[in-house]
């Protein structure tokens, strides 16, 4: 299944002079639902408070049978605001309980409201790694992006997962953060953007992380909206087309993830979930269904919106797949 290109940059496949191929599972990303109490005009899955799918019981169920039943060594719980799904609590302890490094990735200020906020706790008590959004240091930039006010917020989200050690040396407890660029441009280097978070955070707002993680904006979900409203689209896909990489071709995150949709279906990764496309060529594409030794060696549905995950140091949801400087 290929997404054909009717605009004047070569398709990505032309791109490829042999097929995507997966070459293992490494990840199973979990997106428990598009419910979220933000609504950032990035967000490729245009999550917000209005959305109402979300992940049932059985398909969680489903997703810890494929996890007790193979040693995929990360698990990795997105949104939405995971936070909102009323099970997840019961998931991360299940989750916990086979040891493996376990992620939620979430948008800190919903940790601030009453009814979430004990969620720090349980993510210390399971061990979790914590992965925030923090789009910029700016807070007009970061407010432009994900709302007016967030930026504070999120500092003082931070804060309190500094309190109970994330981010603390010797802790073992890991916050990571996400930075995206506000506009029509690639990220600059991470090695550099973590230089300058970590030194403007620590100076300013006494905080501090592990890793930052760089994000290329996908052109799909609100961000495409963005483009083609402000008139960006051919420039952007232009510069993500001219800084193609074969490198981070290779290291491609969906060659070793498969994602699982709210409704459990399964996609090479997040992107292709939301644009409604699973995993094809004769592999599985339902949790229920899973068949390891097919998905790990499945080929990968692509379509132009990869440039995004391939476009200079690559992308992928761990930041930059190339060492950058």
């Amino acid at each position: 299944m290929i997404m054909h290109n009717p605009d004047s940059y070569p398709s990505f496949v032309q791109k490829l002079t042999v097929p995507l191929q997966a070459c293992g599972i490494d990840i199973l990303q979990i997106n428990v639902g598009y419910i979220c109490n933000l609504e950032c005009k990035h967000c490729h899955v245009e999550a917000g408070p209005q959305r109402t799918e979300i992940m049932s019981k059985q398909v969680m169920e489903q997703c810890l049978h494929i996890l007790q039943s193979h040693s995929i060594p990360t698990i990795d719980i997105t949104g939405g605001a995971p936070e909102m799904h009323a099970d997840l609590p019961w998931f991360l302890q299940e989750c916990a309980g086979l040891n493996r490094r376990l992620l939620v990735r979430t948008n800190a200020v919903i940790l601030l409201e009453k009814q979430y906020e004990g969620f720090i706790d349980l993510y210390a008590r399971h061990n979790v790694e914590v992965i925030v959004s923090l789009p910029h240091l700016d807070a007009k930039v970061t407010g432009r992006q994900r709302g007016e006010g967030v930026f504070p917020r999120v500092i003082e989200a931070l804060g309190r997962l500094n309190e109970r050690g994330y981010g603390q040396a010797g802790s073992g407890l890991v916050l990571n953060l996400v930075h995206n660029p506000n506009g029509a441009y690639l990220p600059g280097s991470q090695a550099s953007l973590e230089d300058q978070y970590r030194k403007i955070l620590r100076e300013r707002y006494g905080v501090s992380f592990n890793q930052l993680f760089c994000l290329t904006n996908m052109p799909i979900g609100r961000f495409l909206q963005y483009l083609r409203n402000t008139g960006n689209y051919a420039d952007y896909m232009n510069a993500l087309v001219g800084a193609f990489n074969p490198l981070a071709l290779e290291k491609a995150m969906c060659r070793k993830t498969v994602s699982v949709a709210w409704d459990g279906t399964l996609s090479d990764c997040d992107f292709n979930q939301v644009l409604g496309l699973a995993i094809d060529h004769g592999a599985p594409d339902r949790v229920s269904a899973f068949d390891f030794d097919k998905l790990s060696r499945r080929e990968i549905v692509t379509g132009n919106h990869c440039y995004g995950c391939t476009a200079g140091a690559g992308s992928s949801c761990q930041g930059s797949v190339l060492a950058s400087s």
